[in-house]
C-alpha cells in the first residue's frame, strides 16, 4: 500500500505573519495538504478576511494576534494557540516561522532603532515563538519548525545589512535548535527564498532594468513566483522530511550557483 509523505491531515500548523505576503502562500499551501490551521497578525482582525478565503478553500483556518516583538504578547500567545488547536481537534505540530521586517538602506544610514526593529522581529522574535510552541512539541515527542530565512543568509547584498544578518542568525539558530530538540522528535529547518516579489520589496519590481539584471543572474530565468515555495513548505513540514533537520533549504531559481560562478569568472 502507497502511503502519502506529504499528506498533512489532521496536522495543526501555526503560521506567523499570515495577514499578507508569503505567510499567506504558505498557509495556503499547507491547507491544501490538509493542514488545519492557526494564523497570525500583528493588529486584531488583519486576518479575518483570509480566513475567510481559506474557508471557501475549505480550510478551517482560525485568527490570532501576534507581536513578534513584544514579549508578553509572545507569552500570551503559546497558552492561546494550543486551546485554538484543541477547539481544531488536536495539538499544534507544524510551525512556520514566517513573521518578518525589512528596512533597506544603505549601511552609513542606518539608525540604532532601525536596526532593532529588524533584527528583533526577525530573529529574536523567532527564537521566542519558537521557544514558546516548542514546549507543546517536546512534551509529545513531536514537532516540525519551519523558520523562514532568506537567500541574504549566505550572501551579502548592498542596502540589506540588518536583514542580512537577521537571516544569517536564523540559518545558525536553526542549527543549535535542530540539535536542541531533536532528541525530543522535533525537527527544525530553514526555508530560504532567493528573489520573490513581496509587499516589502514590490518596488524594486517595478524596475524593469533592474528586473532583466536580476533575471540574467538567476539560472531559471526568472524572480520566484510565490506558489514556487509550496512544495517546499509542505516537504518540510510533513512525514517526508522525517530524517532532516538543522539544514537551510535554498529555494532561489539556482542564484546560489550563478553568483558563485560570477564570482570564480572575475
Amino acid at each position: 500500500m502507497s502511503h502519502n509523505f506529504f499528506d498533512l491531515s489532521g496536522q495543526i500548523a501555526v503560521v506567523t505573519g499570515a495577514s499578507r505576503g508569503l505567510g499567506q502562500y504558505f498557509s495556503r499551501a499547507l491547507g491544501r495538504a490538509g493542514a488545519k490551521l492557526v494564523i497570525t497578525s500583528r493588529k486584531a482582525g488583519d486576518c479575518d478576511n483570509f480566513v475567510s478565503e481559506l474557508a471557501a478553500m475549505g480550510v478551517e483556518a482560525r485568527a490570532l494576534t501576534l507581536d513578534v516583538r513584544d514579549r508578553d504578547s509572545i507569552s500570551a500567545f503559546g497558552p492561546a494557540a494550543e486551546a485554538v488547536a484543541a477547539e481544531l481537534g488536536g495539538a499544534i505540530g507544524i510551525l512556520v516561522n514566517n513573521a518578518g521586517c525589512n528596512i533597506r538602506k544603505p549601511a552609513l544610514d542606518v539608525s540604532w532603532d532601525e536596526w532593532n526593529t529588524v533584527v528583533d522581529t526577525n530573529l529574536r522574535g523567532a527564537f521566542f515563538v519558537a521557544q514558546t510552541v516548542a514546549r507543546g512539541m517536546v512534551e509529545r515527542g513531536y514537532g516540525r519548525i519551519i523558520n523562514i530565512s532568506s537567500v541574504t543568509s549566505v550572501f551579502g547584498y548592498a542596502g540589506l545589512a540588518p536583514y542580512g544578518a537577521s537571516r544569517g542568525g536564523i540559518r545558525q539558530l536553526t542549527m543549535s535548535l535542530a540539535d536542541d530538540w531533536g532528541k525530543h522528535g522535533v525537527t527544525v529547518n530553514a526555508l530560504a527564498p532567493g528573489w520573490f516579489q513581496t509587499e516589502q520589496n514590490k518596488v524594486m519590481y517595478g524596475n524593469e532594468e533592474w528586473v532583466e539584471y536580476l533575471r540574467e543572474r538567476i539560472p531559471l530565468g526568472r524572480p520566484g513566483a510565490p506558489d514556487d515555495l509550496d512544495g517546499a513548505v509542505v516537504f518540510l513540514a510533513s512525514e517526508a522530511s522525517r530524517y532532516i533537520t538543522g539544514q537551510t533549504l535554498l529555494v532561489d531559481g539556482g542564484i546560489t550557483v550563478g553568483r558563485t560562478q560570477a564570482l570564480v569568472k572575475r
